[in-house]
């Protein structure tokens, strides 16, 4: 094959399917780790765009390139809006770089990471430093190894904050189960008085919404008093990317600009490549494709309820 051709010059590629109909390809310029765990497989590979990878299940998580966009965009939003967060949850987020946003506030006090595969986890520790910056060597960390909804189901702690940083609801995948209502009810009983939930929730581009973004929207929404979604685009995933917080109160589409910034700059002193107060509004302000498409999913959940269990 030949560039001249327009085909992808020689080498190695990493395809990935965006869709059923539409594949991602990069040159790989070096493969660091090919392997699989007992729960799925794991590639840490530099690339010739995107840097340093962890690809999971075919799946590309996060990439030296703009993981700072996915970890900031996760992240920073429920912990700027929150009035204090002190104690926080996690589950997954093995690369670390979750818990770097989370841990760069001065007023968080415990972290408890649950990520159920230790060997992704030591593998990140290991070729991803330029994600977690030492983030797993602070004090303030407690690291489990476990499933996230059975530690759940076992502890009576409760937390300010809790991020929801796992992989897509693959069938039969590691994380499929913390994607349910089952488990976003759980989670609502761990959380204190105001506390607030962030979720990663896949693609929000107009071809792939509903893939999954819609379904764990509606789903946080008819479990939390208060549900904000919310977006940012990603390079490496090939497509604007979806968040979403349930609140027990506080609201992030409250706060200025302004408000942002100040808070931002009284509770950490983490230097942010692109979460600041204007990004957090454009963040919550989604495009009317997909406000429509989250009405319309939400109107055929609503007249199918006899059927629908939250």
């Amino acid at each position: 094959m030949s560039s001249a051709e327009g085909l992808p010059p020689g080498g190695r590629w990493h395809y990935e399917y965006i869709t059923p109909d539409l594949v991602q390809g990069e040159r790989v310029e070096r493969v660091i780790y090919e392997g699989r765990t007992a729960y799925q497989s794991v590639i840490v590979q530099d690339t010739a765009l995107f840097g340093r990878s962890l690809v999971l299940d075919g799946k590309t998580q996060s990439t030296a390139l703009d993981e700072f966009v996915y970890h900031e965009s996760l992240v920073q939003p429920s912990m700027v809006t929150h009035p204090e967060p002190r104690t926080v949850f996690v589950a997954g987020g093995g690369e670390g770089a979750t818990i770097r946003e989370v841990l760069s506030y001065d007023s968080v006090e415990r972290v408890v990471m649950v990520d159920i595969d230790r060997e992704v986890v030591d593998l990140c520790k290991e070729h991803l430093g330029g994600h977690h910056e030492g983030a797993f060597e602070d004090p303030r960390l407690e690291l489990r190894h476990l499933d996230a909804l059975r530690y759940l189901e076992r502890t009576d702690e409760r937390y300010d904050v809790a991020i929801i940083d796992v992989p897509d609801p693959l069938e039969g995948g590691p994380a499929h189960l913390l994607y349910t209502a089952e488990f976003y009810r759980l989670l609502m009983r761990r959380l204190k008085d105001s506390g607030m939930m962030a979720a990663q929730s896949g693609p929000t581009g107009p071809a792939f919404f509903s893939q999954c973004f819609s379904v764990v929207a509606n789903t946080i929404g008819a479990v939390f008093p208060a549900s904000y979604p919310y977006e940012a685009f990603t390079p490496s995933f090939g497509s604007t990317w979806g968040f979403v917080i349930g609140s027990l109160g506080p609201d992030p589409t409250a706060l200025s600009p302004r408000a942002v910034d100040s808070r931002l700059s009284e509770r950490t002193d983490r230097e942010l490549r692109h979460f600041d107060g204007i990004t957090h509004r454009g963040m919550f302000s989604l495009p009317r494709y997909l406000r429509r498409g989250l009405a319309e999913e939400t109107r055929l959940i609503t007249e199918a309820a006899p059927l629908f269990v939250p």
